[in-house]
């Protein structure tokens, strides 16, 4: 499976194969979502008018400025739709849904080094050139779970903008980072720069399908609006999304808790040998046996087998960050298993 969360077809118990809050849902949300129920026979608003000004005040950004998605990966797929890029350049290992958007252009990768802890460096700045036409990177990636310093961030983006070359940043996880990375604010400097996000992960509503794309240029969110279709975010999402902007202390709360129970993963699977990987989103990617995957699966434990990244092999996996008495769970589990 390309993705995570592969539930029907396998019996699972705890699932650490996909990257959500270990918080849940807020409670604020499912209210949300229970009371659009009684608009669900109604077209929804074509233009979100109230999540746009809400979303707007959320992300400090000018409303013309939004794209609503239905998830990240349909704003991935209508960047590529309406910009119409010929060739590609992508980090490996990184998320595949760039790849899938980018189906039918030329693509080219620039390999993450694990001497590096998979971590971006400025020789980077080399694979740009003229014959780019866009960028995909992941801040923080996954599955590395690791962030791009700011200052390499500027210099990419500075080269892409003198070469002409569109910048599509991934911050689907950004939320869950200490440190707040982001680059949305950049976008009123660089009109190349494109920023996508998703409320998926960090509101646990994967089954909702919420995502945003930023960009300051009137014509390139006019061209990526036309890709889209006209009714593509339900009244479920415009709800969710509504009350979703007003949960900045359940984000605070959340950083507060991956920041914990990462740092008591992490040790926990040092301690049994596993090699982990420095990062600071929700997941942690290791290295460990091979069969790993096959042994946690018969105690009824998913994971994320990664070994379907580019750049990655087998032995690879990535394991979310959850409750701290399921990651308790995870590791007794694992000290068996691994005997």
């Amino acid at each position: 499976m390309i993705h995570g969360g592969d539930i029907y077809n396998n019996k699972v118990i705890l699932d650490f194969s996909v990257n959500v809050n270990p918080l849940g849902m807020p409670e604020s949300v499912k209210t949300a979502l229970f009371n659009a129920v009684s608009e669900a026979h109604v077209y929804p608003d074509i233009e979100s008018a109230e999540l746009r000004k809400e979303m707007s005040a959320f992300l400090g950004v000018k409303e013309e400025a939004l794209i609503f998605t239905n998830g990240a990966s349909e704003g991935f797929m209508s960047i590529v739709h309406a910009l119409k890029p010929k060739k590609v350049l992508m980090t490996a290992p990184s998320f595949y849904g760039y790849e899938y958007a980018s189906n039918e252009c030329e693509k080219t990768y620039y390999y993450l080094k694990e001497e590096d802890d998979f971590r971006l460096t400025a020789d980077f700045l080399d694979a740009l050139d003229e014959d780019v036409d866009m960028v995909f990177l992941c801040n923080p990636n996954n599955p590395t779970s690791s962030s791009v310093e700011g200052s390499l961030v500027k210099e990419i983006l500075d080269k892409c903008e003198s070469l002409g070359i569109y910048t599509v940043l991934d911050e689907s996880f950004s939320f869950f980072c200490e440190r707040d990375n982001s680059c949305i604010g950049l976008t009123r400097e660089y009109k190349k720069l494109i920023i996508v996000s998703s409320f998926t992960k960090i509101f646990t509503i994967p089954g909702v399908r919420l995502g945003i794309c930023i960009n300051s240029d009137k014509e390139t969110v006019s061209g990526i609006k036309s890709s889209l279709p006209e009714w593509n975010l339900s009244v479920f999402a415009q709800r969710a999304g509504m009350a979703c902007v007003k949960e900045k202390e359940f984000i605070e709360k959340t950083r507060k808790t991956v920041k914990n129970e990462r740092t008591f993963l992490d040790e926990g699977l040092n301690k049994l040998g596993i090699q982990t990987f420095g990062g600071e989103a929700n997941f942690i990617l290791i290295k460990t046996v091979p069969d790993l995957y096959e042994r946690l699966i018969k105690r009824e434990i998913l994971i994320r087998d990664c070994s379907n990244f580019k750049g990655l092999d087998k032995g690879y996996f990535r394991l979310a960050v959850r409750s701290h008495k399921e990651n308790e769970e995870l590791l007794e589990i694992l000290s068996e298993v691994l005997k």
